[in-house]
């Protein structure tokens, strides 16, 4: 991936001519693998990760997407099932990239959808990926504190909120550690504060027989699902990641 994009190359162009010289894209190779020595994330380095399909600029207020959040996106279509073709309205908190939502109106046509982010930086991020996907016209990103200023009825609401706890933040991998904004990674002294904010909210915006779906770490599943329970929220569903652990929790309200 590096190589490719120090020569500004796909990989079909590697394949035809593997043994075409590096050229001017040698210098800008060897800085792109110091960097990586450096434990910067590859995704990092070229600015961007693809998700879902599709390509989501990076920067530094936003969370750089994982793989196992396609999970929460799965668990999304699980629940829309067959009616792809409604206009569901859709919200995401913490809206970061945009990648969450924009895969969702990727995959649901007729969707429309609000991306929130606290980050003015991250919004900004967020409405150039969903414009360069061409999303713009079906989507609105708010900068504001979770759900501070909306209104109306959602189908569906996600996030990934930050849930790694305080105390773990020193240990995390340099890649994350030292790449994500600290703002997207600690959830407070149990890893749940954001839960304890986003959960009741969305019971206020969700829409009759909507469903909340949000994204975990590992071993919170069932402190999750009881934040859910004093929300008056029922029918649980989990759903697992790509390594078999309970990754996703949605959830209606009861």
């Amino acid at each position: 991936m590096l190589l490719c994009a120090a020569l500004g190359v796909d990989h079909a162009a590697l394949v035809r001519d593997p043994d075409a010289p590096l050229g001017a894209g040698a210098d800008r190779l060897a800085q792109f693998a110091a960097r990586r020595l450096g434990r910067e994330p590859v995704s990092r380095i070229i600015g961007y990760r693809e998700f879902w399909g599709a390509r989501f600029e990076l920067g530094p207020d936003t969370l750089d997407p994982r793989a196992d959040t396609e999970t929460l996106v799965e668990a999304v279509l699980a629940h829309v099932g067959a009616d792809v073709g409604r206009p569901w309205r859709l919200l995401d908190l913490g809206v970061g990239s945009g990648a969450i939502i924009g895969a969702l109106l990727q995959s649901l046509p007729e969707a429309s959808g609000v991306g929130v982010d606290i980050s003015a930086a991250a919004c900004a991020i967020a409405r150039r990926n969903l414009a360069a996907n061409g999303f713009a016209a079906r989507s609105q990103i708010v900068c504001a504190n979770w759900t501070a200023p909306l209104r109306g009825a959602f189908d569906i609401i996600v996030s990934n909120p930050p849930y790694i706890r305080g105390d773990e933040l020193a240990g995390l991998a340099p890649e994350v550690r030292l790449h994500d904004p600290q703002l997207a990674l600690d959830g407070g002294a149990d890893g749940l504060d954001a839960y304890r904010a986003v959960i009741p909210a969305a019971a206020a915006l969700l829409a009759p027989d909507g469903v909340l779906a949000l994204e975990f770490g590992l071993g919170q599943g069932e402190e999750v699902a009881a934040i859910l329970r004093a929300a008056s929220f029922g029918r649980f569903a989990f759903r697992l990641d790509l390594n078999g652990r309970q990754r996703i929790i949605s959830a209606r309200l009861a």
